[in-house]
This record gives C-alpha cells, sequence and structure tokens, in this order.
C-alpha cells in the first residue's frame, strides 16, 4: 500500500468513526423515549461494552521493564472516573434536556479546554493564532445556543451546563493522562479506564435507583447494544487506526465533522429542527477547531 492509498483509508476509516461517535447521541436521545434515565442507559452501554475491553486486555502485552508504581495505578483510576465516568454522565444528563446537535456543539468545545488547562497545568504558552482560535470557537457556541432560545425550555442553561461539564472533564482525562499513558500502552490503558468507568457507574446505579436491570424495555437493551458495538468500541478502533496513518492533527481536522453529522442524523432520526444561527455557529465553532488543530504549542 503506498502512502496515497493509506491516506485515503485513513481518512475514510476516520470519517467513519467520527460519524459512528456521534450516533451516540442520537441513541441516547430515542433510548429516553422508552423511559430510562441516564444511570441506567449508560450501565447499560458499559456492561455492554466490557466483554470487548476485557478480551482485549486479556489478549494485550503489558509494556515491557516498566515498573509500575501504586500512584500510576491510583492515577489511572482517578482518570477513568473523570474520562469515562464523569465525563459520560454529564453527558448523558445534559441530552435529557438539550437537542442532540446542540450537545455536540457544546461538546465540541474540548479542544479549546485541553489548551487552556494545558496553560494552567504545564505552563504552556498560548499563540496568537491558539487564542483566536479559543476566541473563535467559544463565539460559535454563544450563536449556535442563541439560535435555541427562541425556543427554549427551562431547563436549556442546565442541559448546556452539563454538557460543558462533560467537554471540561474529559479535557481534564486529555490533558491528565498523557504523561501515564506511554506507561500502560495506549490499549492497556483505555481498558483499565473503561473497566474503572463501569465499576463506578455500577456503584452509582446500586446507591440510587431502585429499578431492576431487567425491568426496561426491550427497546432499551437493543439501544444500549447499539450504543456500545456502533458508537462505543467499533469507532474507538476506527479512529485509533486512523490517528496511526494519517496523524491527530489530519484526524482533529476530520473529527470537525461530528457536530455536522449529529446535527444531519438528529433532523432524520429525532426530526430536530435547526436555525441558520445553530448551521453559523456550529461552521464557527469548527473554524476554530480547525485554527487550533493547525497551530503548535509554543
Amino acid at each position: 500500500m503506498n502512502a496515497v492509498q493509506q491516506k485515503r483509508i485513513g481518512i475514510l476509516l476516520a470519517v467513519f468513526g467520527v460519524v459512528l461517535f456521534s450516533s451516540k447521541a442520537i441513541l441516547v436521545k430515542l433510548a429516553y423515549g422508552y423511559g430510562v434515565d441516564s444511570v441506567s442507559l449508560l450501565l447499560f452501554r458499559m456492561l455492554f461494552a466490557m466483554p470487548v475491553y476485557i478480551i482485549l486486555l486479556l489478549f494485550s502485552k503489558p509494556q515491557k521493564k516498566l515498573q509500575l508504581q501504586q500512584k500510576e495505578w491510583l492515577w489511572l483510576v482517578f482518570f477513568g472516573f473523570v474520562g469515562y465516568y464523569m465525563a459520560s454522565y454529564f453527558d448523558f444528563q445534559g441530552l435529557q434536556y438539550i437537542k442532540a446537535g446542540l450537545e455536540r456543539i457544546v461538546l465540541f468545545v474540548y479542544p479549546t479546554l485541553v489548551l487552556l488547562l494545558s496553560r494552567l497545568v504545564f505552563k504552556t504558552n498560548i499563540t496568537k493564532l491558539q487564542l483566536v482560535a479559543v476566541v473563535c470557537t467559544y463565539v460559535g457556541i454563544i450563536i449556535a445556543f442563541s439560535g435555541e432560545l427562541s425556543f427554549a425550555s427551562e431547563d436549556l442553561f442546565l442541559g448546556v451546563g452539563l454538557v460543558f461539564l462533560s467537554a471540561f472533564t474529559y479535557a481534564m482525562y486529555l490533558v491528565g493522562s498523557g504523561w501515564l499513558i506511554p506507561r500502560f500502552g495506549v490499549l492497556r490503558f483505555t481498558c483499565y479506564a473503561m473497566l474503572v468507568s463501569t465499576v463506578c457507574v455500577f456503584l452509582h446505579y446500586c446507591f440510587t435507583k431502585q429499578v431492576g436491570l431487567f425491568d426496561y424495555p426491550k427497546e432499551v437493551y437493543f439501544l444500549g447494544v447499539a450504543m456500545a458495538i456502533f458508537s462505543t468500541v467499533i469507532p474507538s478502533f476506527l479512529v485509533s487506526q486512523a490517528i496511526k496513518m494519517i496523524g491527530s492533527s489530519n484526524f482533529a481536522i476530520i473529527g470537525s465533522i461530528g457536530p455536522i453529522s449529529t446535527i444531519l442524523l438528529a433532523n432524520i432520526y429525532l426530526d430536530e429542527s435547526f436555525t441558520m444561527l445553530q448551521v453559523l455557529g456550529t461552521i464557527i465553532v469548527i473554524l476554530g477547531v480547525f485554527l487550533l488543530s493547525n497551530t503548535k504549542t509554543a
């Protein structure tokens, strides 16, 4: 396979991965139509995905010649709690109050949060172009958000706030776990973090819910399986392979189709309308992330 063919395949994998990831919000909204709550739905997603990650963990090779310390295991538990439990929980909660299209736009702010947190934690410099990208992204979100105000519910601000917390906690995970991932290896770290998250969600469910795991309509379980397979496991591998083939910078650019994909899917499957302000805001957000993906931290 020559370089051109490899790039084309990498781009194709990246597009499929982004679209599948974007479908998560659609599946969540569909499941809410059957009366399931966010914690139960999140638990189903994690439980149905868990066997795959256990198998990968059992058959993957650990990093050689590395003695992992207790504090590194503790940090792994923390990042699993923050990145896969808290971020997912806030996102699922927020989707109860806002449209899937708006959720994806707000969630897409995480690259700028990564930049800002890196500046705060690691004292990295922010270039003028990066600053423009950050401002551009937030202006786009404000414009998209204003497009919802004309037919807003009283919980609109709550939903947007929860999804923003999801983006923030996921950015925390990306910034904080960067130094730890090479110690475990990407695959093993992800599997461990997913298992930690599953335990957290299960404990949350046990302490807060009275409904049995088998008391929901069958459609909820079908959607949970679909969410685990098509918007969690499969896209995670597609994205990893795409990044390997075309690089993270190119993938970040392709990832900009995520909000557009969600808006289109929401319009088709959820009959969600979208305003011109929402479209304009989405374009501006994508422009901000595009600028950010083409700059380097000084």
